[in-house]
């Protein structure tokens, strides 16, 4: 018992942490950086935004109001234990810190230490003490409300039903306490989102007051563990599937192997307006059992080069060995070396950058503009249009490459053939001319005016 009495107070001290932590996560950082940055461990990092759901305590979001002056803070409750253990007395440390006396005395007497005989004054004890006193616990609206709480879970979780009142169960899905795996079964239900309930509950009862809850409610019902109103699996059944609130900034944030200087913001002003040739788009397109075929697009001329990706020795095998390559052939390292390979053939001049999405497959570009000489930029985080060439060839190469097939059945003479096709097509951007003569007639053009400049 006295074991798990000190737990908790250890839990409870770490209290003043948690304000760097959640000001981290509202900044976009992940749970394992923002942890280091309030000084604890990420573990514990970890299982706070579990426990919390991915919400900060009401106390300490962005919306809630500062903390008054008159309380006293951790840094101080800090300093009065110093102070107190070189001896001074209850005026000499509100001199110290210009409190009144009283504050001080009153600090002393509620919470210090009394488990270890001789009452001590400690920090971590007293910030315990002051935070469970601060406490003004109240109980959420859904769980005093028992009709409210199933108006609620009867949109949000109720089965679906035929015409005729039929109800369907649907897949039998188990939740994992994790969010809905991609392309595989999803929970079944009425599935209204917390702000269409929320705003039908004043159409469905005009004059009825308690029948009120924002959608914001909700979703801490949802995902604040401890509220007792809603199960956490009923997370299942909103739209994301998510189990943990995520922050709006870290939605938005890029890859970790990006870094600013590569965004598409630093990309040269000519890339725009399609003057100089050189400048690609890529990307991959995607097939069934995780096949995949990447796509070079200059951006000039249209002209197309098709990567032959194919899967490594052992995809098929049962055991995987732990952060090990990309068995299914589109992995940084494989991604890297086609390029390479690929744009290595073209002369130097048609090498000037290269834009992608922010796809994994793409997080050794550093080691591709050493190896290919190419610079790489990235596209901003759902920005298809930043690549607007490469997303309409892609179209063009799903008449050769649907989805759904299989495309690891092709090989790279498959593919060259392909390539060869779209690049001996009149394009109407062209002035009808197909992207192999474009690109001809400017390489023709830039060897003329070398030789002109250089006689």
């Amino acid at each position: 018992m006295r074991h798990g009495v000190r737990a908790g107070r250890a839990q409870k001290a770490l209290r003043e942490g948690y304000k760097p932590f959640w000001s981290a996560i509202a900044s976009g950082r992940s749970s394992e950086d923002a942890a280091v940055e309030a000084g604890v461990s990420p573990a514990v990092g970890v299982r706070w935004f579990r426990r919390a759901g991915g919400m900060p305590p009401t106390h300490l979001s962005q919306s809630s109001k500062p903390a008054s002056g008159r309380y006293l803070s951790f840094a101080e409750r800090e300093e009065i234990a110093i102070l107190r253990a070189q001896g001074h007395g209850v005026r000499a440390i509100a001199r110290q810190l210009d409190r009144p006396p009283c504050t001080i005395s009153r600090e002393l007497r509620r919470n210090v230490a009394r488990r270890h005989g001789a009452p001590e004054y400690r920090a971590t004890t007293a910030q315990w003490h002051a935070d469970r006193s601060a406490r003004r616990s109240k109980l959420a609206k859904l769980a005093i409300n028992p009709a409210l709480r199933d108006y609620v879970q009867g949109r949000l979780a109720g089965m679906i039903a035929k015409p005729d009142g039929e109800l369907l169960a649907g897949p039998n899905v188990v939740w994992k306490g994790r969010r809905a795996v991609h392309r595989q079964h999803r929970r079944w239900a009425r599935a209204w989102s917390p702000e269409q309930i929320s705003r039908r509950l004043r159409l469905d009862f005009p004059q009825d007051e308690t029948m009120r809850i924002s959608h914001e409610a909700i979703y801490q019902a949802l995902y604040v563990q401890g509220r007792g109103a809603l199960h956490r699996e009923l997370t299942a059944c909103l739209r994301t599937g998510r189990a943990l609130r995520m922050p709006r900034v870290r939605a938005r944030r890029g890859r970790s192997f990006i870094s600013s200087e590569v965004m598409i913001s630093q990309r040269p002003a000519e890339v725009a307006d399609r003057a100089v040739p050189g400048h690609w788009e890529g990307d991959l397109i995607i097939g069934l059992g995780n096949s995949a075929i990447g796509t070079l697009v200059e951006r000039s001329t249209r002209f197309t080069i098709l990567l032959h990706l194919p899967r490594m020795t052992g995809q098929e095998q049962e055991t995987r060995v732990k952060n090990g390559p990309a068995l299914a052939g589109h992995g940084a390292e494989a991604v890297r070396d086609a390029i390479t390979r690929a744009i290595v053939t073209m002369p130097e001049q048609l090498r000037r950058s290269l834009t992608w999405d922010q796809g994994a497959e793409l997080a050794q570009h550093a080691r591709l503009r050493i190896d290919a000489g190419v610079q790489v930029y990235f596209c901003d985080p759902h920005s298809p249009w930043q690549r607007g060439t490469n997303e309409n060839t892609n179209g063009l190469l799903r008449q050769y490459f649907p989805k759904g097939t299989d495309l690891s059945m092709h090989n790279a003479g498959d593919l060259e053939a392909v390539a060869h096709a779209l690049n001996t097509r009149p394009r109407k951007t062209l002035g009808w001319k197909t992207p192999a003569e474009t690109l001809d007639q400017l390489l023709r053009v830039r060897d003329t005016q070398r030789v002109a400049t250089n006689g």
